[in-house]
C-alpha cells in the first residue's frame, strides 16, 4: 500500500485538476453563469488558471524532473484537446481550437515560470 500512497501523493493534484476541468466542461451552456461585460475575460481566465495548474500538477507527478518538462506540457496539451472534444458533446457548448492554443500557452508560461522559480530557489540554498 505504501506504493499507492506515493502514487497518489505525486499524481493526486493532477487527478483533482483533471476532474475539476471535466466537471466545469460538463456544464451545459444554459446553466453556465454569465458575467456580463467580463464574461469572456472570466471564462478564458479560468482556462488559463486551470491549465496552468494542470501543467504544474503533471510536472509534480513526473517528479519535477527538468528532462520531463516537455512531457508535462504535452500531457497538458493532450488533456486540453480531450477537454474541447468532450465539450463538443455538452448541450450548447462547442469545441474551439483557440481554447487549446490558450491552454497550451498558459501551460508553457506556468512551466517556464516554475523553472525560473525553482532555479532561483535552489541557487539561494
Amino acid at each position: 500500500m505504501p506504493g499507492a500512497v506515493n502514487v497518489l501523493r505525486r499524481w493526486g493534484f493532477a487527478l483533482l485538476m483533471m476532474a475539476a476541468i471535466f466537471a466545469f466542461s460538463s456544464i451545459p451552456s444554459n446553466r453556465m453563469p454569465y458575467f456580463y461585460g467580463a464574461d469572456t475575460f472570466v471564462k478564458k481566465g479560468g482556462h488559463v488558471i486551470a491549465f496552468s495548474l494542470l501543467a504544474l500538477a503533471f510536472w509534480q507527478g513526473l517528479g519535477w524532473n527538468r528532462e520531463r518538462l516537455w512531457l508535462a506540457w504535452l500531457m497538458t496539451i493532450l488533456y486540453a484537446i480531450f477537454d474541447e472534444f468532450h465539450q463538443s458533446f455538452v448541450p450548447g457548448r462547442h469545441s474551439w481550437w483557440v481554447d487549446v492554443m490558450l491552454d497550451s500557452t498558459a501551460a508553457a508560461l506556468a512551466l517556464g515560470i516554475a523553472i525560473g522559480w525553482r532555479g532561483r530557489k535552489y541557487k539561494s540554498d
